[in-house]
């Protein structure tokens, strides 16, 4: 069990190195998923730890993503929450339920969620996710939920209105940015018409070559740009939409440019273990908080696609 002695992985393997990072400055949850994903860990002790951060009312609160502060519920922290019930296999049952009843008290007039729900006024949040008093549906808060709802099989009325809003949503997208299609992908991965979503990813993937929100070659990156609104340097490359091979997302992209992709994630390695963030660290304490998620999913990453971490 972790935390028992020295670990049993090489001391200058990457996953060694990442250890003593996540213990050194990691969340309990973020301490407990690494135990979880690399060292023998139990589910139950994930899902104790992500249960501090539900409310009374179903949804996930207290800046269980670092970049939205206060104790409200908010659809991104639910988002995050389902997340991580779906990576330790706990994506069903009672809890499911509370949380998609939250999810319909949240939703806009077209049952979807908003990026940003306006209970978050009065409390710290990241200067690029403003809050509105009568706020759209979005995708990027959708699209993920409704993705791992259908890929646990889940079945909620909620659900129905909710994937109606993604396919439009995907249909109509001719313009993007990096993380509208990450959440576009997410939809995809999971919704339950397979032949729908191979041709909406396969247009979507076109999009991305054609306006260049995949960095193909990091050797070349100073060519590539970087969306508007974004942070200099906040590039994406092929692993981040495809974090996993199944992933429709992976067609997008040759052998040798995921290779690549895969090669800068791995350099990408901090000399303290961790990996960094590449969005705008706003508040001292978010990208302290952000840094051991992001070294987690690294290294998933890495071991999703076959490379080695330990």
């Amino acid at each position: 069990m972790a935390g028992s002695g020295a670990s049993p992985h090489s001391p200058d393997s990457p996953l060694a190195r990442a250890e003593h990072f996540v213990w050194l400055t990691a969340r309990v949850l973020e301490q407990r998923r690494f135990a979880y994903h690399f060292l023998g860990g139990d589910a139950d002790a994930v899902e104790a730890a992500l249960a501090a951060y539900q409310g009374d009312d179903g949804g996930y609160g207290h800046a269980l993503e670092p970049d939205l502060r206060g104790p409200v519920s908010q659809p991104l922290h639910t988002a995050h929450a389902l997340r991580v019930l779906d990576s330790v296999g706990r994506l069903g049952g009672q809890r499911v339920e509370r949380i998609c009843r939250y999810l319909t008290e949240v939703s806009t007039r077209d049952g979807a969620l908003p990026a940003l729900h306006p209970s978050q006024r009065g409390y710290p949040a990241a200067p690029f996710v403003p809050v509105v008093d009568d706020p759209p549906s979005a995708l990027l808060a959708t699209g993920p939920v409704v993705g791992l709802l259908h890929r646990n099989r889940v079945w909620h009325a909620w659900l129905f209105r909710a994937t109606d809003f993604c396919w439009a949503a995907v249909d109509a997208l001719e313009g993007s940015h990096p993380y509208e299609v990450e959440a576009a992908v997410a939809f995809l991965d999971g919704a339950p018409d397979r032949s729908r979503a191979e041709a909406a990813a396969d247009r979507l993937g076109r999009l991305v070559r054609g306006q260049g929100l995949a960095v193909l070659d990091p050797a070349r990156i100073a060519e590539y740009p970087v969306a508007e609104g974004y942070a200099p340097g906040e590039h994406h490359f092929p692993h981040d939409y495809a974090r996993e091979p199944r992933s429709l997302a992976r067609r997008w992209f040759t052998d040798e440019e995921m290779g690549r992709s895969l090669d800068h994630l791995a350099a990408e390695q901090c000399a303290d273990g961790g990996w960094p963030i590449r969005w705008r660290a706003w508040a001292p304490g978010t990208e302290l908080e952000c840094r051991p998620m992001v070294t987690i999913e690294a290294l998933r990453t890495l071991r999703a696609h076959g490379r080695a971490i330990g």
